[in-house]
């Protein structure tokens, strides 16, 4: 019997030349897109230290924190309310401080990545960005997607989380630019897509080309400029990056595919590098036989003591050093006849006059004077009596600012500097390289639980708050992570 003959696929298909190419030479091996989709494949849990594993459950509890407190916000229940009334029921995933609430898992990760954003309180790390914001909250989601039966384990999630973390650090040190305090787009918005999709590939347990794809999918879901910031849509920037994320992860895991070199340097076709000029990739390398050293294990996290910029909290402890010396003048001793403020020049955290709590947490001027006033700046230095006091006021007409040379817009190398001028002649001066908090002078875990406890405190109980900081200490160690999404309502 004569056996039949096959033609190649190209062959019939008449498929162009350069079509044809492709499918003769499989997706390539040695790319930078294909080293990030194996990484995120072949890591395991084995390969976060211990250093690395607790200081990501601090980064858990703070975002689980501020996601609570968030969503008392305005802005989060707008964003709740939209998804509730234009979208079909879909009773799956848990949201921040709502018990009887339930929405599809990309609208559980939208909202409670807004509430985590909604009023600056999220933790910020260098090159700047967001990161736990746009990544907790997609996770948390997809576990709740997950069949009973299968449920992630505590440290499924951790690792999960810590990969998403770890590729937006990675992705932002391709470019120089990216260290710098940013002026064209909000880093989550971009790198925050990605490490969502990457925490929701790695839970999903896509395979190598899987996840190469569900990245090249996300930057085509990437980007918000700076022109919203100090607005209440900033922390859509936030809550969409969470939830695009991981619509990419799911894409990815039905057979989409988009480009196999969405990371590298291509002449003439951007990818990645469209929202960098001075673009640089480099290969991610897979753990081996003596592991892998996260970003998080060489730089700690950035954690703010109050719902602002981060700008904000070099001026705010400058101005504090000089509250405590204007304490040892007497009653009525006091006044003011000019601040000088020396920081960084940026232009959307130089706001003179903010008229909203968005503008006032943007606000080199409102942040320092409100710290001169009160010696602090806290939650409630963002409410409509606050902000509107007569004294405060007064303050902020004798503000100057000045943007020395040597005080580049960069969070790892900036300084706060205020001066104030008593009538008489006297001059006060405080300054501040290095605010507490910040990854190089970090919050102890007695601080970081103080914050905890008064976010987390305004929505749950004081038992279940109590709870969440047991339960998250203790992470690694849970067979199922409903044990800590039971805690979250």
């Amino acid at each position: 019997m004569r056996q039949k003959a096959f033609k190649p696929a190209w062959a019939s298909r008449r498929l162009h030349k350069s079509a044809v190419e492709v499918l003769q030479h499989p997706e390539p091996e040695d790319t930078i897109t294909s080293s990030y989709g194996k990484f995120i494949s072949n890591i395991k849990a084995e390969h976060l230290s211990p250093v690395v594993l607790q200081r990501s459950k601090r980064m858990v509890l703070d975002s689980i924190g501020v996601g609570l407190i968030g969503s008392t916000t305005d802005v989060f229940a707008l964003a709740l309310q939209h998804c509730q009334h234009m979208y079909a029921h879909d009773e799956i995933s848990s949201v921040y401080g709502r018990r009887d609430t339930k929405l599809s898992p990309t609208l559980a990760a939208f909202v409670n990545g807004v509430a985590t954003h909604s009023m600056d309180f999220d933790d910020t790390w260098h090159p700047a960005t967001h990161p736990s914001g746009a990544v907790l909250p997609a996770v948390l989601a997809i576990s709740d997607m997950m069949p009973a039966n299968c449920k992630p384990s505590g440290l499924d999630l951790l690792l999960a989380f810590n990969v998403g973390i770890e590729i937006q650090g990675r992705l932002m040190r391709f470019s120089n630019e990216a260290h710098n305090i940013p002026k064209r787009f909000h880093p989550p918005s971009v790198v925050g897509t990605m490490g969502s999709a990457a925490a929701c590939a790695r839970l999903l347990s896509l395979d190598q080309s899987q996840c190469s794809h569900a990245l090249a999918i996300a930057a085509s879901l990437s980007g918000a400029p700076m022109a919203n910031a100090a607005t209440q849509s900033k922390p859509l920037h936030i809550g969409n990056a969470s939830r695009l994320g991981l619509e990419a992860a799911l894409l990815a895991s039905r057979g989409l595919e988009a480009s196999t070199q969405i990371l590298d340097a291509v002449d003439g076709v951007s990818g990645f590098s469209a929202f960098y000029e001075d673009y640089k990739p480099c290969m991610l390398e897979s753990p081996n036989d003596y592991g892998h050293t996260f970003l998080l294990e060489t730089q700690d996290m950035g954690f703010k003591r109050f719902p602002a910029h981060l700008g904000m909290h070099w001026v705010a402890d400058a101005a504090t050093n000089i509250y405590k010396l204007l304490l040892e003048y007497g009653p009525g001793e006091v006044q003011i006849q000019d601040i000088l403020i020396r920081t960084p020049k940026s232009k959307y955290i130089n706001r003179p006059f903010p008229k909203s709590k968005h503008e006032a947490r943007h606000s080199f001027q409102f942040n320092t004077c409100s710290a001169l006033l009160d010696g602090e700046v806290t939650v409630q230095s963002f409410t409509p009596t606050a902000m509107t006091r007569p004294d405060l006021l007064a303050l902020l007409n004798l503000v100057r600012v000045e943007h020395p040379h040597d005080n580049p817009a960069n969070f790892n190398q900036m300084y706060g500097e205020v001066q104030v001028t008593l009538v008489g002649g006297n001059v006060l001066r405080g300054r501040c390289d290095t605010f507490y908090g910040h990854w190089r002078n970090p919050l102890t875990n007695e601080s970081l639980r103080k914050k905890f406890r008064s976010n987390a405190g305004v929505v749950l109980p004081r038992e279940k708050v109590e709870g969440l900081i047991d339960v998250v200490e203790e992470l690694e160690q849970l067979e199922d992570c409903r044990v800590l999404l039971s805690q979250l309502q």
